[in-house]
Parts: structure tokens; sequence; C-alpha cells
């Protein structure tokens, strides 16, 4: 597709700083546009227990580190060998290559952390989380779609769609491959589609969160069949992917918190 939206030659007043030319990245573009994206739609669905402009600014970028670090390392972990053998690489890949998972492992709990800290209500706060989610997610993925990163296999029907840009970072180019970003971006929004439906008869806090937790779960294992890249790592023989793995743990982790706070709240009733 378009690895770069905008590139034009530097002032010459900044030459001495900056290159050239100035490059911007259609994913970097388009993570940028799901942070504010989600931003407000988090401030607007947790306003009413305590969150402002000014405290969810330093969440997010709590959240933002958080998520960096938890991507790579996930992501370097799923090819352990490769970067010991040559660690070097870990440096050339410090600006591409991240695991959805990775992130939102490390993010979770940094979140809860600061909530705490903060004396505002978790699942509350994660209730509206899960409005902004999967905002944050779609743009993402449209991002790794212009990228060329997170594609599919080899496609062999009508479904497939051929990056040719040199700059591209799918492989192989040149051929159809199956657009599994915009699976994961459908996945993403029908599951805000379902909170949307949730959320008018919620039973419990927490709840929406859950939905989104569980339905994208199901969403990723399903996905994940059709992914293509390289740098993803196995288990279990090469049976699933680490991503599959986590997806099921999330699974049913999150359908035993359903069930937990489901009987609580019933039991206050």
């Amino acid at each position: 597709m378009f690895p770069i939206i905008f590139k034009f030659k530097t002032p010459e007043f900044f030459k001495f700083l900056l290159p050239d030319y100035i490059s911007i990245y259609s994913y970097g573009l388009f993570i940028g546009l799901g942070i504010i994206a989600s931003y407000y739609i988090v401030l607007k669905k947790t306003k009413n227990i305590g969150i402002n402009r000014d405290n969810l600014s330093g969440l997010y970028l709590w959240s933002f580190l958080a998520a960096f670090v938890g991507g790579k390392l996930l992501y370097f972990l799923e090819k352990p060998s490769k970067y010991i053998n040559n660690p070097s690489e870990i440096l050339e890949n410090l600006g591409n290559g991240f695991v959805f998972y990775g992130s939102m492992l490390l993010v979770i709990p940094t979140i809860i952390f600061w909530l705490r800290k903060n004396k505002i209500p978790v699942l509350k706060f994660f209730d509206g989380m899960a409005w902004g989610a999967p905002i944050l997610h779609s743009f993402g993925r449209l991002g790794c779609f212009m990228a060329g990163c997170c594609h599919g296999k080899v496609c062999k029907n009508f479904m497939g769609v051929v990056f040719s840009n040199p700059l591209s970072a799918a492989n192989p180019k040149n051929v159809p491959l199956y657009p599994t970003q915009l699976y994961d971006i459908a996945v993403n929004l029908i599951t805000l589609i379902v909170i949307y439906f949730v959320s008018k008869k919620q039973k419990f806090s927490g709840q929406l969160f859950i939905v989104y937790i569980i339905l994208y779960a199901f969403g990723r294992i399903v996905v994940e069949n059709f992914r293509g890249d390289e740098n993803r790592g196995f288990i279990f023989d090469n049976a699933i992917s680490y991503s599959q793995f986590i997806a099921i743990l999330l699974i049913i982790i999150s359908s035993f918190l359903w069930y937990f706070l489901y009987k609580k709240s019933k039991s206050k009733v």
C-alpha cells in the first residue's frame, strides 16, 4: 500500500539537525490518530468517575510506554534465538514489529496500578476503556495495512490484496495475500457494536471490558489462521501461535471473572 504518506525536503534552516528529507510514515500516523480518537472516547465515558484531561493524559503516557515495552518484548521472545545470535537486530527492529497481546499484558497492570494509586474505580474505568480500545486497535491495524506488516498468507481467491510498494513490509510482494489487517479491524468494529448493545443492559461493572477481551480473543484465534508474516512464534509443535495461546488463556480467565463479578453483583441485590 503506502508505507510513507508524505515526504518533503527539509527546510535549509533545519538541515544541520535533520536529514535531507522528512518522511511521515503511515503506521505512526494512524497510531497517532487512534490514540487521539480513543483518548476523547475514553474521556467522555469516564468523566463521571473522576477522569479529566490532565490525569488521563498522564495515564495515556504511561500506557504508551508500557505498550511499547510489552509489544517489543513479546515480539523478541517469539524468535529469541534470532536476536540472541544477532543482538544488533534488536536495535535495527526497535521501531517496528510489535505484538498486540504483549502490549496488552503490560498495559493492563500498569493501568490498574495507576487507578489504585489515584483512587479511581478500576472496573468502571476499564468499561470506559472498552469503548476506546477497539477504536485505537482499528486505527493501528489500518496503519499495518498501509505499511504492509501483519499480513496474511498467499491467497488464491478473490479476497487477496497485492502489496507492490518496494517499501512495503509485506513478504512476498506482488502476489495476492489475505488482508488480515482488515479482518482484525472487522473483529474490533463488531466487538464495538456488541459492546454498545450490552451497555444498554449492563449487569455489573467490568462487563463491557470482559466482552471486549473475549470477543476479540475469539476473533484473533480465527484471524491467526490466515496470518502469513514470518516473525510470529508458535508453540506445541507449531500447532498454535503465541497469540492464539494467549487468546485462549484470556477467554478462560475472562469467563471466570465474568462469573465471579456477576455472582458478586447478584449478592448485593
